[in-house]
């Protein structure tokens, strides 16, 4: 990934460390969206075990990064968000400023944007604003772009998630998270019709850690530069294993089965 930006060229190696231009992020924006979890209650002792682990980045809210140390990790400051106590929780308002992302030391900045959504022009208008600070200032942008709203009917279809990934792509971002469409096949055409890298978001926690290995597996053979997961790491009961069977398998080619292994080991 070369940008003619020295500036996002140097941050983003900051999230993408290793040569193989691959990422594990862990957001953990949800205590705006769903309150204070489980995983998420510490910050602290979350981001803790997370870096031990080899997390490649973590994703906050503003608020959250001014008590938390970040040390040997990405960081990326989190500008939009709403609450599920909303009635219209698919509206993301933008609550920190690119600026603010920097004097905080920020390596990368983030938007949510729900494509589909009543309100889609508002977020698409933001998204477009916050690409061209991002470049004035030199800082990467991951959009995570969902397709949800009335006249979506399969938030996991190809046609939907490629449409969604692909207008982060065409607004500016530098980085797309979005949703895994079930097989390798699919999501295939989705990161081949995607300049930018793309990394699979996680959903809700899954039933169980096979889903989550084998869905990671997939993606990566259809071409994903990672994942962007949060409660299915963050909720974990080890949440370094976790993050250590995961970064095998993203940056050391390691299968199922090693990674399986990894999860086996003793904390």
């Amino acid at each position: 990934m070369k940008y003619l930006n020295q500036g996002k060229n140097r941050r983003m190696k900051r999230i993408f460390q290793q040569k193989d231009n691959r990422a594990i992020i862990v957001p953990m924006d949800h205590g705006v969206t769903i309150g204070p979890v489980f995983g998420i209650i510490n910050m602290q002792q979350t981001i803790d075990q997370l870096v031990k682990g080899g997390v490649d980045a973590v994703l906050v809210h503003k608020g959250i990064v001014k008590r938390v140390d970040t040390p040997d990790t990405g960081l990326i400051v989190m500008l939009n968000g709403i609450s599920n106590l909303n009635p219209n929780m698919n509206n993301k308002v933008q609550v920190c400023s690119v600026q603010e992302a920097i004097r905080l030391g920020a390596d990368a900045v983030s938007l949510h944007i729900n494509v589909g959504a009543p309100e889609e022009d508002k977020m698409l208008s933001t998204l477009g604003k916050v690409a061209e600070e991002c470049d004035q200032f030199g800082l990467p942008l991951l959009a995570m772009m969902y397709p949800r709203g009335p006249k979506i009917t399969n938030e996991h279809s190809l046609e939907a998630v490629a449409h969604a990934a692909r207008i982060g792509a065409e607004l500016g971002a530098d980085i797309i998270k979005t949703n895994y469409t079930g097989s390798i096949e699919s999501f295939k055409q989705v990161t081949e019709s995607c300049p930018v890298p793309i990394l699979i978001a996680g959903g809700p926690k899954c039933k169980s850690v096979e889903d989550i290995l084998q869905t990671t597996n997939d993606a990566l053979k259809a071409g994903a530069a990672g994942l962007s997961m949060g409660r299915n790491i963050f909720q974990w009961e080890n949440q370094t294993l976790i993050v250590k069977a995961l970064s095998a398998m993203v940056h050391k080619g390691a299968s199922i089965e090693q990674a399986q292994k990894i999860l086996g080991e003793k904390p």
